[in-house]
Formats: structure tokens, sequence, C-alpha cells
């Protein structure tokens, strides 16, 4: 006596070879002996063991599974009886056994409710389900299409249109997904590669930009719809005539400087900062725009400002203009030392925005030390900031004369060409600003921990910046507290800063109290997103840097070796791996061979060749 089972979801014959009351021992077609729960069989027939089954199966595949549908009764059936009626007559084993295949094998026609039992699907259920697998069927063909498109060569207009989402944040439920993804493994090629060998990557820049986009900006870079900010009509005039100090290309210019002669032989600096939050409005449309990209975006060739263009031009230091103002006013000796401060919130009228490119050729290292005899606008004016701000290192420890040059490099991007230029980090001019800034956000973050208004800081200890909004030392700078105050235009923290600072100068109540959970989140996505930016400029700067390899025609470029396999490569603010690199002092200048640039993933691979020169030696102790 042979069986017809089921067995983990598929139908199985075998010779019984012994009986228990709960299970079977028998032999499969196969010669295989197994055990069998009693429950599990169908059926028991006579007919040869071998035949039976393909038998079965041939006869299921004949059975019309509308027809079937049609003959089934709309309660819960047991297969006999369908059985019966399907075939007009007491069916033989096979028969039987075909029915139960086609039942089984045809969820969407009926629901399986027990051992044998069935219920039909309702037409509306049935319906739905057949149109669902034939829509899976037109969308399995149109992979298909897409596929055989794409391996050819040609990039689909639908894959084409969303191309830079599969790369970046791709939806895997999508055909254009499953269809570029699958033609990616079948040609063993990445994404991206596969995706610029179909000419769909215009460029490196255009490919990097979208990926940021779709991060921080999904919906474009525009403002959308506001309501202009009303500008403060009221103010007093500082009696002061202020300058800037910034690149060509500067639009939003937050910071000014002043100084005058006081009767009792002090001057007094004014350190002038563009105040937008004059303007805008709390809880206003452009507040929340402000805390939603919390930042410019900087990077090679244009940027992506915090504020409309608008805005800016409402609020930026323009000269020859009485611009609104958050003014520190700080007493100075003749010997540079700060004996007191003053805050006002005023219009300040600036005189004049200076550049870099045209103040640097007349006031500089050289000039400085050897005065030409050349006149130019605020000479006095910026000599005598320039040995304030030397006091002002000193003050804050940080003065070393001894200590090299530090470069830092301007990208620029002019028809698809980069120029990259270095700058002396601590020419006069950058100092004379920079050191100004460090007084006015110390001195402000000093203000508001004495006022117990909390505020967004920038802390450093053990080597690791960090944000928190109560003061605390910033070691690589040397002061107690230090709150970004001086570029509101420019930053979501020192334009929430400025707020406190207007309610403290005031005497109102803050926008944020010590303890609020809206500051602590706002300092948190700040963090977060000003790092993104920063490492998308770092991305698009070392793009730059690989380009400006083959556009300069350098295969043999220099390096300074740092520390293990890390070297920076000589007049780049570029830092590689040199995988076998042989052990050598720090500082250690190096003759590199270029191996192969791969613009499309970022990478340089680089040979070393030799030592140029061993770093100077330190100068021996003289014994006492």
């Amino acid at each position: 006596m042979n069986v017809f089972y089921e067995e983990s979801g598929s139908f199985k014959v075998g010779s019984i070879v012994s009986r228990n009351d709960n299970s079977l021992q028998v032999d499969t077609q196969y010669g295989k002996r197994a055990k069998i729960k009693s429950s599990n069989v169908f059926l028991e027939f006579n007919s040869a063991l071998v035949d039976f089954l393909p038998a079965a199966e041939l006869l299921a595949t004949e059975i019309d599974l509308d027809f079937l549908w049609e003959c089934s009764p709309d309660e819960e059936f047991a297969y006999p009886s369908l059985a019966e009626d399907y075939w007009g007559h007491t069916p033989s084993a096979q028969e039987a056994a075909a029915i139960i295949l086609r039942l089984f094998g045809a969820p969407m026609y009926f629901y399986k409710k027990g051992k044998g039992n069935y219920k039909k699907a309702p037409p509306e259920a049935l319906q739905a389900a057949l149109a669902g697998i034939e829509r899976k069927k037109r969308e399995q063909e149109q992979i298909e299409h897409w596929v055989k498109e794409l391996k050819a060569g040609q990039l689909p207009a639908a894959i084409q249109q969303q191309l830079m989402t599969l790369l970046w944040k791709p939806d895997k439920n999508t055909l254009e997904f499953k269809a570029f993804e699958q033609a990616a493994r079948e040609l063993n090629l990445a994404p991206l590669r596969l995706a610029n060998q179909l000419g769909g990557i215009s460029s490196i820049p255009v490919y990097l930009m979208a990926g940021f986009m779709l991060e921080f900006f999904p919906k474009g870079i525009g403002f959308g719809k506001y309501a202009s900010p009303e500008l403060p009509i009221d103010l007093p005039l500082a009696p002061v005539k202020a300058f800037s100090i910034d690149d060509a290309n500067t639009t939003e210019i937050d910071d000014a400087l002043s100084v005058v002669d006081l009767a009792n032989g002090n001057k007094r600096v004014g350190i002038h900062i563009a105040a937008p939050t004059l303007g805008i409005a709390v809880d206003s449309d452009l507040e929340k725009l402000i805390f939603q990209r919390l930042s410019t975006v900087y990077f090679p060739g244009d940027k992506i400002t915090m504020l409309p263009d608008e805005l800016v031009n409402q609020f930026t230091l323009q000269e020859g203009i009485d611009c609104p103002a958050l003014s520190l006013y700080v007493e100075v000796t003749p010997d540079f030392v700060p004996i007191s401060y003053e805050n006002r919130i005023e219009k300040v009228p600036i005189a004049a925005n200076l550049r870099h490119a045209q103040l640097e050729t007349l006031f500089n290292a050289d000039t400085l030390i050897n005065d030409p005899g050349i006149d130019y606008p605020f000479k006095q004016e910026l000599i005598w900031f320039w040995h304030f701000a030397n006091a002002l290192e000193k003050r804050r420890g940080k003065y070393d004369p001894s200590r090299g040059p530090q470069v830092d490099y301007n990208f620029d991007v002019i028809d698809d060409k980069i120029l990259i230029s270095q700058r002396q980090r601590g020419a006069p001019m950058d100092k004379l600003v920079s050191e100004l800034m460090i007084l006015a956000n110390s001195e402000w973050g000093r203000m508001l921990a004495e006022a117990d208004i909390p505020g967004m800081y920038r802390a450093q200890s053990m080597g690791k910046v960090r944000m928190t909004t109560r003061p605390e030392p910033h070691s690589g700078l040397g002061v107690a507290q230090y709150a970004w105050a001086t570029s509101p235009l420019r930053r979501a923290t020192d334009f929430v800063n400025q707020r406190q600072l207007c309610a403290m100068i005031r005497g109102e109540d803050p926008q944020f109290e010590q303890g609020s959970t809206k500051l602590f989140a706002l300092l948190r996505d700040f963090d977060t997103t000003y790092s993104a930016y920063l490492a998308f400029q770092d991305k698009l700067e070392y793009f730059w840097c690989l380009r400006w390899f083959t556009q300069e025609g350098i295969s043999e470029p220099t390096a300074t070796h740092i520390k293990e396999d890390l070297v920076r490569i000589d007049g780049l603010p570029m830092r590689v791996r040199i995988p076998g690199l042989p052990e050598m002092a720090r500082g250690t200048r190096i003759q590199l061979s270029i191996i192969r640039i791969d613009e499309l993933m970022q990478e340089i691979e680089l040979r070393f060749i030799g030592v140029l020169s061993e770093p100077a030696a330190a100068p021996a102790e003289q014994s006492s």
C-alpha cells in the first residue's frame, strides 16, 4: 500500500513499511525511509509508486482554475466533494490528488481552512489578486526591458530622471532601482561607474552636489515666502567711522571695526556686528528658516547662504550706509590693555569695506617693518589695531613669533578650472580681525554667563572641541569661554547668541532660559549640520585637488611626512596615506610619484620615490 502525503509544504509519495497509531514509516520513491505523521496522509493507493505523482501533477495542470473556482461552493468545503463534482464521478486516487495539488497551489483562488478543507476567495478579492499578479508581470517586463537597454549602453529616460536619487538615496522598492541594480550586478560594475559609463554623470562636482542637496536641501535652496523684516528706525547713530576687512567674494559682512581717541589718552575700540535679530521676530518664518538651515554652506566656486540675499543686503555692513549693529566698545590703555567694556544697540556708519586683495599689498608684514611711505585708507587705524592684536594674542598666551607660518587655502573655480591659492595664516590683516573677534566672543560669553543667560559656546579640552550651552574654557584659544556671536548673518549659533545679548542689554527676558530643551536641541542640530557642511566642503576641495594634478600636469608631487604612512602634499590642503612608507622623522620632505587618479571614486594612488630633506634638528640645550 502506498500513501500520498504532505510534508513541509510539498506533496510526496511513499510505500508503507509499518503503521502505528499516529505515524507511519514509509520508503519514498527515492528509496529513503522516513517517519511521517498519519495526519499528513491524504490518500492511500495501490498503483505504481513511481508513476503516481508525475501523473497527478500533469493532471492538475490541465484543471482550469477559473472553472474549478466557479464549481466550488461559497461555503467551506472538503476536497473530496469538490473532486467528485468536478470529475462527475467518484474520483480515482490520481484525480483526487490532482484536485488537492490544484487547490493547494492556488492560494489566491482558495483559502486553506484545515487539512483538505478550503473556501473559495470572494470575487472582489480574487480580482484584486489577479490584477496584482498581472501588474507584477508587467513590472517585471519593464525591469527586464530597462536592464536590456542599460546593458546595451543606453540610459532610459525614467532612470535618468531619478539617477541621482538612485545613487545617493535609493528607494529599493522602485522599478528603476531594481533595473539599475540588476544591470550593474550583471555587468559587474559599481552603480556609480555604470552611471558614469552611460553618460549620466555630467560632472563630478554636480554629482557630489546632488547628493548633498538630497540630504540637506531636498526641496531645493529657495527660501519660499516670508514677511520682510522691519528695520529699526529709532536707533542712535554711533559717532564713529567703521570699516570692515573681507575678501572680494564676501557678501555677508558681519563685522566692522572702529577706533577713536579719548580725552584721557586711551582709545575706544568699537567691534560692530551686523544685527539681523533687530528685524527678525521671534518665531517668525525667517527665524524658523535660520533654525532650519543653521549655517551658510561654503564650497569651491559657490555658497548656499543661510539667509536670502534680499535680507542679507538689508543687514550686511555695507559701505556708505548707517547699519543696525550690536557694538562692543572696549576702552584700551596706551599699552594696549583693555580696561572696560560697554554694549550698545545702534546704527553704525560704515565708511569702507576694505578687501583683502587691495589691502594686503599695502598692509602686510613687510610694510609694517619698513613703511614705504604710501598712504591708504585707515592706515593709522590699521597699524594701531595690529599692535593691539599682538597684545591680545600675548594676553591669551598664544603669541609665538618663532612658530613657523601656517597656510590657509582659497579655492576659486573659473570656467571649470581650479585656482588654488595660499594665504599665510597670521598675516597682519587676518590676525587683526581674528583677535578682535576672539575678544568680542569671549567677553560676550562672559557677560551672558554673569547674567545667568544661556548661550551657545565652543569649548576645548584635551584637544577635543565641542558645543555647550554653558561657558567652559577653550584651551586652543586660551580663553575662559568662547561664545560664537560675531557672524549672525552666517551661523544660527551667532544669531541665537545675539538675540540673548540684546535681551540682556535691554533688561528683557531672553528667548531661551537656563535649561531650555529647545536651545539644547538647536545646539545639537547645529553641531551635527555644521559638521556635515564642513565635510561636504572638504569633499569638494579634495576632488578639486585631484583635478589640480591633472590640470597642472603634476606627476611627481612633493610631500611632508606627518606620522606613520600619513603625509601632507606640499602646496595643497591634502593629506593622503602611502602604504609601505619607510620609517622617517616627522617633517621629512619626500618625493612622490602619481600612479593613478580616479576622480569619480575620489581616489589617488602614490608611490614613494625618495627623501628630499630631513627636518632641521632642534638646537641642543646648553648646560648651566
